[in-house]
């Protein structure tokens, strides 16, 4: 049996009988005015952080949900979205969609302005989307592709960025780890299953996301997840596993490469009202100014002393250089 086909089944196991913290954490439920999220969506949230961003959802966007789940994220774009169809989303496992599809009926009678024709449910696998070129404003997918091995986690962001329109939106969340996983941690069909033993590295899966084309990356959360220790893995050492959320832009691929944003700022503190470098950024005095990590490397490269670099917080919310 393949790992993804071990997926499917711990899948299938979770839309029959809901798990509650199957694979993630607690994660915030964002219930907006006039939106109830049923308690069975809750009980379904088989995520590790939040896709749904009120910034990226503006002007009715077409949006496209890769992994559906109990429908809650489904049910979340689709306040943003009300009209047949202006939601898509897509799973691999039958039960999953037939859980979604009675969790849709729940939510009619919980949320008055909600209609289940608003969300298409598509079966259809990540890594062949069954969805045209260039036909959505808003991809998103959540604690699914670190179950990808490398291969297969080209193919589905490949795929993702063949569906996006110009300056499209994936919008992601994801376990990651900074120390490296034995491969016996790796190979493991169901702990990778279980959002566990295929998380990357940070630098690592932005790179997937850069070399894929996405000229623009954000992170915007970064945030603890899980412990894998000793007494109930196998490993010899403890490992820390993060989630973070982060948006890939399908913006033009800069010349000078792409703009990846980690939540650094600059603040000019010289004697005049403002610094402009010349290439574009301009800096008010006593004001920070999110920047992207290249536009860091330059602005530190002029060996100015009157100019404060933050560290990354791995926290970026909008506005900056770019």
């Amino acid at each position: 049996m393949s790992y993804l086909e071990t997926t499917k089944d711990v899948y299938k196991e979770a839309a029959l009988t809901p798990d509650v913290g199957l694979c993630c954490t607690t994660n915030p439920i964002w219930e907006l005015p006039g939106l109830k999220i049923p308690r069975i969506m809750q009980e379904m949230n088989y995520g590790c952080g939040s896709t749904v961003h009120a910034r990226d959802l503006t002007n009715n966007p077409k949006m496209l949900y890769v992994g559906v789940g109990g429908g809650m994220e489904l049910l979340q774009f689709a306040y943003f979205n009300r009209n047949k169809g202006g939601v898509i989303g897509l799973d691999v496992v039958d039960e999953m969609l037939e859980a979604s599809r009675k969790n849709f009926k729940i939510a009619e009678e919980e949320n008055d302005w909600f209609k289940s024709e608003f969300v298409d449910l598509r079966k259809g696998d990540a890594l062949n989307l069954p969805v045209e070129d260039n036909s959505v404003d808003v991809a998103a997918q959540n604690c699914l592709f670190n179950i990808f091995k490398t291969d297969d986690l080209k193919k589905a962001i490949a795929e993702m960025y063949r569906v996006l329109k110009p300056h499209g939106r994936l919008v992601m969340s994801d376990p990651t780890c900074e120390q490296p996983m034995n491969e016996t941690l790796r190979n493991d069909e169901r702990l990778r299953a279980l959002c566990l033993s295929g998380s990357l590295p940070i630098a690592e899966y932005v790179k997937m996301l850069t070399d894929a084309g996405f000229g623009t990356i954000e992170i915007r959360a970064r945030k603890p997840y899980r412990i894998l220790d000793p007494k109930n893995y196998p490993t010899d050492e403890l490992i820390y596993i993060e989630s973070i959320e982060v948006a890939a832009i399908k913006d033009p691929m800069p010349e000078d490469g792409p703009c990846v944003f980690t939540g650094k700022a600059a603040i000019y503190f010289g004697d005049e009202d403002y610094f402009d470098d010349g290439a574009g950024h301009t800096l008010l005095k006593n004001q920070p100014l999110a920047i992207c990590d290249k536009t860091a490397a330059a602005l530190k490269a002029l060996g100015r002393d009157d100019i404060y670099f933050s560290e990354s917080t791995y926290h970026y919310d909008g506005g900056g250089c770019c």
